[in-house]
């Protein structure tokens, strides 16, 4: 079964990596905390030092009060609370929201071993498709709510994201210039839906992908991730494409409670829920 999906994908965005034990920072480096004074609580994040730029645009963002009078323009219940639009501090209601960004981008910070656990703070981003390096938005960022998984469903996710690296190795094969006619056949398959073919000409490919499959790094959760995501819950399906860059430290209940709203059907919260101000704490 997995084999016959593997034919019918032609262009994969993303990439999948192992993890390994994450950079520790400079010993002793003190952790910036900023609280975001919301209309429904105050949250307490603290920073990470291992993602410095990430770390140093958003406190500079906090010091110029860019977020201040912002929404959580986008909610999702057991997923995540986003916010830092600037375009939402005077939006009219029902208005759709999202695009607002600084005028740049970030390049990614993404940190082995730093994961979406609940209360994770990270960056919002463009998709692979006009985004393949994952640089992080200038200033939209959201904060896991996300929910518990069971090892087993946890197995199933290794599994699909493994197979991502399959069809990673697929699709740079077939994309390689001396493949071009290849590449053409198999697309003139597909489109005829055209599975035996398909099938063959799988084949023909199958040992240079098995080989290199055979050699590449496989994604494994961590006993710390898996650990995380059995007891306290997030978001493992995010991992290693979106950068974390700090954490809930006081107020997670906040983020359960606007988590909790009432959201439109582009999940705008119905009632606003505002960042009043944010403010560096150390």
């Amino acid at each position: 079964m997995i084999k016959k999906n593997l034919l019918l994908i032609i262009i994969l965005a993303g990439s999948i990596v192992a993890n390994r034990p994450a950079f520790a920072g400079n010993k002793g480096e003190k952790e910036t905390k900023i609280k975001i004074h919301t209309t429904m609580g105050d949250i307490v994040v603290k920073l990470y030092n291992q993602t410095p730029q990430t770390r140093d645009n958003f406190i500079k963002l906090v010091k110029e009060k860019f977020y201040d009078s912002t929404l959580f323009h986008r909610v999702i219940q057991a997923f995540m609370i986003q916010g830092g639009d600037p375009n939402s501090k005077n939006a009219k209601a029902g208005a759709m929201l999202g695009n607002g960004d600084a005028g740049y981008t970030v390049p990614a910070e993404i940190v082995p071993g730093l994961f979406h656990k609940k209360g994770s703070l990270a960056t919002a981003r463009q998709g692979d498709q006009v985004n393949p390096t994952k640089a992080s938005s200038g200033c939209q960022f959201y904060i896991v709510q996300g929910k518990k998984f069971t090892n087993g469903a946890l197995d199933t996710m290794e599994q699909r994201m493994n197979f991502g690296i399959k069809q990673q190795i697929f699709t740079k094969i077939v994309s390689m210039p001396q493949n071009a006619q290849l590449k053409k056949k198999f697309i003139q398959f597909q489109n005829e839906s055209n599975i035996d073919s398909l099938q063959a000409l799988t084949k023909t490919i199958e040992p240079t992908i098995d080989s290199l499959y055979d050699k590449a790094d496989k994604f494994k959760f961590t006993p710390e991730q898996r650990k995380a995501y059995t007891t306290v819950g997030g978001t493992p399906q995010l991992d290693n494409n979106y950068t974390v860059f700090g954490e809930v430290v006081e107020g997670i209940e906040i983020v359960d409670k606007i988590a909790g709203v009432k959201t439109d059907h582009a999940d705008r919260p119905v009632e606003d829920v505002r960042v009043l101000s944010m403010k560096i704490l150390n």
